[in-house]
């Protein structure tokens, strides 16, 4: 699903990543965990291109083996629509639009026709419980009921990948619990691979593997 080699990121004279490699199997649920300034957000972005890694003949990305390196702005934008889904601490819902409506945006930039991304978007506001707050926005949605209408934002277009970014952070604790049982009934239901950075310990021992990072690289 995922094969990394030899991923280093420099900002200016800081070197962030020195040399990450990294192998994920489809359907595996990893954690990567570490202490903050370890490099676990900029080793996210970079795998799931919406960063760069810095330039190194060695670096190697491929992802459903299609090669990142390969693909022009056009072509990567198209593979992060259609592939992947993110899900971040902050939802970042659009707070004009309904949740419904937040959940359609990404089909609606693959092209999908309104009706069949409605349709699909239902389907899973009604699998992650939120059958009565179809319109209902941001505003008018509890913490975790925005995380869940940002988790089926992540999945309307059938990615193959998610990455999730601190998902349960800015949630109680009963939410950050429902949150992490979901990510593995989803896995299980449509078998989606999961890479998520935490600093929850229960869900980074939940995964099937778990990634310590120190200093810019994989230890464990």
């Amino acid at each position: 699903m995922i094969q990394a080699k030899n991923i280093h990121k420099y900002y200016d004279d800081l070197h962030v990543l020195k040399g990450v490699d990294i192998h994920i199997k489809k359907g595996e649920v990893v954690s990567i965990v570490g202490a903050s300034g370890a490099g676990k957000t900029t080793l996210l972005q970079i795998l799931g291109t919406l960063d760069t890694a810095s330039s190194n003949e060695d670096f190697e990305l491929k992802i459903n083996d299609t090669s990142i390196k390969s693909l022009k702005d056009r072509a990567l934008a198209r593979f992060r629509n259609e592939h992947i889904g993110f899900i971040f601490q902050f939802h970042q819902l659009l707070p004009e639009f309904t949740a419904l409506e937040n959940v359609c945006l990404p089909a609606y930039i693959k092209g999908t026709r309104k009706v069949d991304a409605e349709k699909r978007a239902i389907e899973l506001l009604d699998f992650l419980g939120l059958s009565h707050r179809h319109d209902h926005k941001p505003n008018e949605l509890s913490g975790g009921e925005q995380q869940r209408v940002a988790v089926a934002r992540a999945l309307i277009n059938n990615p193959d990948l998610i990455f999730a970014d601190e998902p349960s952070g800015n949630l109680d604790s009963e939410s950050a619990e429902t949150l992490h049982s979901l990510f593995f009934k989803l896995r299980d239901e449509f078998g989606q691979t999961f890479v998520i950075v935490t600093h929850n310990k229960e869900l980074a021992n939940l995964a099937d593997r778990k990634l310590v990072m120190v200093d810019g690289n994989i230890t464990v």
